[in-house]
């Protein structure tokens, strides 16, 4: 596996671009549309703490632990949200994919399959992944369906497992979709996103 380096990922009106600072104040606008810091069991931050989210995610990526973007809607030009590799593992051919939130007004739509199309064939295709791992809290509901919803299979929860930005302990429900899988994972993506963007039309 090929360690993820900062690089422009693009297509079908969606660029995910290298987080930086830059980014906060747009973070923060696409945060407040439908006050998602609000929403206990993710990780979304508040305005004031926008600059903190960021300079969090840019020690990771300097520790080669994280690969954050920023995801710009093309159409409009606005950020919409953000996304990252995690818990990358060179030595076992694995990233996770998390820490993915979205304005309000852009969830259910085409934006998060376009997403993780871009992620998942750059993890498998140019990385050489053997999987991609995805995991959210016990009591995100939606969360959990979106992930199912891809073709990731469900390996488990881990128990008191990773702490929420409120300080309570969260259990988090594993996925993963292994490289064997990919392909039919990606035509099922390809199908699902052609039908959404014609639905948006």
């Amino acid at each position: 596996m090929i360690h993820p380096k900062p690089l422009v990922l693009e297509r079908d009106g969606i660029r995910l671009e290298p987080l930086s600072v830059s980014h906060a104040d747009g973070l923060a606008t696409a945060a407040g549309d439908g006050e998602l810091w609000n929403l206990w069991f993710t990780a979304v931050p508040e305005p004031d703490k926008v600059r903190h989210y960021v300079d969090a995610a840019l020690k990771g990526l300097l520790e080669g632990q994280m690969l954050p973007w920023v995801v710009r809607e093309l159409a409009t030009g606005a950020i919409v949200g953000s996304t990252r590799y995690h818990d990358i593992v060179p030595a076992l051919d694995r990233v996770e994919i998390g820490y993915t939130w979205y304005a309000k007004s852009r969830q259910r739509s085409a934006v998060n399959t376009t997403c993780k199309l871009l992620l998942l064939a750059h993890a498998f295709e140019a990385l050489g992944c053997k999987v991609v791992g995805l995991r959210t809290d016990n009591f995100n509901f939606a969360s959990q369906k979106a992930i199912e919803a891809l073709g990731a299979k469900k390996d488990g929860v881990l128990r008191h497992h990773q702490a929420r930005t409120d300080g309570t302990v969260r259990d988090s429900v594993m996925y993963s979709i292994l490289k064997s899988e990919w392909p039919d994972v990606r035509r099922h993506l390809e199908l699902r996103l052609t039908l959404r963007l014609k639905a948006e039309g």
